[in-house]
């Protein structure tokens, strides 16, 4: 199956979520433990929506015109993970999507914890579609406000307290431009739902 096209305001919001992220960032100063090397955020599943799949197959089709053999690591590992994630997956194994029900959204919760993204590279530590990576990933490390409230990686903000944690809150999307590129992405491709980032490389094919 091709991979569908990358709707072209997906860089408009990539530049906004990043603009927002070295705004919080800078107003975390040392409180924020993120840097190069730092894997905390790439063990465990987490879910992706079909733009950041998109992303995440364009990111990879790039690295392959380039740098084959890295991109083609990416895949053996991806393809592996579904190996090893299918079994249990909360959802269609054969399509990557994810069900949608609070059973499944329970299951989710106690899936593959320990899994490492296949992205990662396990030597350097390093993530190798970075340029490409999910909104969730741009938006890790800072306060980021959700219906659970404001939440931040367990590794930054030691010792800070409420009000100077919510000073440094990342509003991600502000406008909400994601859920226009995912409708638009939808109606061009017939894509919906969220995934994860395994399924979205392993089944990336060559073009």
């Amino acid at each position: 199956m091709r991979s569908p096209r990358l709707p072209a305001a997906d860089q408009t919001l990539v530049q906004i979520v990043d603009r927002a992220l070295s705004d919080a960032t800078r107003r975390s100063g040392s409180w924020l433990a993120c840097r190069p090397g730092c894997t905390q955020c790439c063990l465990g599943v987490f879910s992706i929506s079909q733009l950041d799949a998109a992303r995440l197959q364009h990111g990879l089709r790039e690295l392959e015109a380039c740098e084959p053999e890295r991109a083609a690591r990416i895949r053996v590992r991806a393809r592996a993970a579904v190996g090893r994630l299918s079994v249990e997956f909360p959802g269609d194994p054969k399509n990557g999507r994810l069900d949608e029900n609070q059973q499944a959204e329970q299951r989710f919760m106690n899936f593959a914890n320990d899994e490492p993204c296949p992205a990662l590279d396990p030597n350097s530590g390093m993530c190798e579609l970075y340029r490409s990576r999910p909104i969730t990933c741009r938006a890790f490390g800072p306060p980021v406000r959700s219906d659970d409230g404001l939440g931040v990686c367990e590794l930054c903000f030691h010792g800070a307290t409420d009000e100077q944690i919510a000073a440094c809150e990342m509003e991600v999307d502000p406008d909400d431009l994601e859920s226009v590129l995912l409708k638009e992405l939808e109606i061009d491709s017939g894509r919906s739902g969220r995934t994860i980032i395994a399924f979205a490389l392993a089944g990336e094919s060559r073009h």
